[in-house]
């Protein structure tokens, strides 16, 4: 039972009739991808939730998360070139640990995917929403959850169907239009750190940690401190893993894979860390805590409008990259799971222009009722728990190849590999550590309730390897 639980996976992809993804893209639209799945909702709204938690020294908190993300990240790159196969960290596992660790982590990656859908659709309808009720007069209560006295939030599902339509149609057109839309983004942020940083006042860095640096339970019962808001706005940090997951699609695996994961990365820690300097130096940071649109407020308060409306615009045009990044990563990790026999393998076919159809549609379905019902701070809470332990099984995953097969080829080396990964699996752990409990117990759930799923179908349905 044991050498079953363990059996591993061959490097190569299945390549049966039917399931071979369309190879179409070149380093840029993985760098595209990459921007597009990191910069957003994390800094455009989460910003607000960690400010919260951390008040200044959230860019503390920033710098925390970055760190251990990039560290990720480099393993993440030497794993996707010696393994250039769909399906990011679960096919890693798969390949050097065995099938039960590959489960688990897939299963996880399943939580992350659909949350982080769900909750940048959220965090969009949040910019949309105020923009739908003054331009078309959108009553609030169909552009809310039910935690904010609303009935359903209309527009974050509006928005996961378009996305879905735009992977339809096809996956080389979906990210010509996302390295478009990045652009746009990109240039909002700009923006917001040219009007916000001649206004830096370091009074409104004072106290700079008024909840000190780990995570205690303030008076009010919120979890509190700089790593309570780096376990939080972690969320902002990951989507370069999105770039793995198109590792079958991608024309030159071994050259484009480590400039999309590696540049993407790189880009985004430096625009991080100019935006959130801009911000809480602009603004006490208790004036836009919690605000569903901190950036935006923020502009509001300093007297430029236009630039506000600009930036809310600019979100609600460029947000979807996000979805459209996360949302191509969770029908892959479907679809790869799927092609293993793990999940139904009648999910695993793809259409005529080579994407996987039936994912799309059912992972659209899902999302779609998370993002209408469910509020953000919760679902960015869980999608990173799962996200957490899919970086912890990547790093570990580099290492034990680094010590059972340390003279295979590697197109991309991690430098000091033992370091990097060290910090990746203990920062992550120390992450999780910093969740919310009740993040905790439902992650915990979701596991037990996936082994379930695998001892009853997943092990007695996978493909021989």
């Amino acid at each position: 039972m044991t050498d079953s639980l363990l059996r591993r996976k061959s490097v190569l992809p299945e390549t049966q009739e039917g399931s071979g993804l369309a190879r179409t893209l070149g380093w840029p639209h993985l760098i595209a991808l990459g921007v597009g799945a990191i910069v957003g909702t994390g800094i455009l709204t989460l910003i607000g939730v960690g400010a919260d938690k951390a008040g200044p020294a959230v860019i503390l908190s920033f710098a925390v998360a970055g760190l251990i993300c990039a560290c990720a990240a480099l393993a993440y790159a030497e794993m996707a070139t010696m393994i250039p196969a769909s399906g990011s960290a679960y096919t890693y596992s798969y390949v050097v640990i065995g099938e039960i660790v590959a489960w688990v982590v897939g299963w996880s990656l399943i939580l992350e995917y659909s949350l982080v859908v769900s909750a940048v659709a959220v965090g969009w309808s949040g910019y949309a929403a105020p923009l739908l009720q003054s331009w078309a007069g959108v009553p609030m209560a169909l552009m809310q959850g039910p935690e904010l006295g609303g009935i359903v939030n209309l527009p974050a599902i509006g928005i996961i169907a378009v996305v879905a339509a735009m992977l339809l149609y096809g996956t080389r057109e979906s990210a010509t239009v996302n390295a478009i839309l990045v652009v746009v983004k990109v240039v909002a942020l700009a923006v917001f750190v040219a009007v916000a940083l001649p206004a830096f006042d370091a009074a409104n860095l004072e106290p700079f940690s008024p909840y000190g640096f780990a995570k205690h339970m303030g008076p009010d019962g919120v979890e509190r401190g700089v790593m309570a808001a780096a376990a939080i706005i972690f969320f902002a940090f990951y989507g370069f893993d999105a770039i793995a997951t198109a590792a079958e699609e991608t024309k030159n695996p071994d050259r484009d894979l480590k400039i999309g994961i590696v540049g993407s990365m790189l880009a985004c820690v430096v625009i991080y860390i100019l935006v959130a300097v801009a911000a809480v130096g602009a603004v006490v940071y208790s004036r836009f805590a919690n605000s569903p649109e901190p950036l935006a407020l923020i502009l509001r308060q300093l007297g430029q409008p236009l630039a506000a409306q600009y930036l809310a615009v600019s979100a609600v045009i460029a947000l979807p990259t996000v979805i459209l990044a996360f949302f191509y990563g969770q029908s892959r990790i479907f679809f790869t799971m799927a092609r293993d026999g793990l999940l139904p393998q009648s999910l695993a076919r793809v259409s005529a222009r080579g994407t996987p159809v039936r994912i799309t549609i059912f992972t659209a379905i899902v999302v779609a009722i998370l993002a209408g019902f469910i509020p953000l701070g919760e679902l960015a809470a869980l999608a990173n728990a799962g996200t957490l332990a899919a970086f912890t099984a990547v790093s570990i995953c580099m290492l034990i190849l680094r010590r059972r097969a340390p003279d295979a080829p590697r197109t991309f080396r991690t430098p000091l590999p033992w370091v990097v990964g060290g910090i990746a699996v203990f920062g992550c752990i120390y992450l999780f550590v910093s969740l919310p409990v009740k993040t905790q117990i439902w992650f915990a759930v979701w596991n037990v309730a996936g082994i379930g799923v695998y001892f009853l179908y997943a092990r007695r349905n996978a493909v021989a390897l």
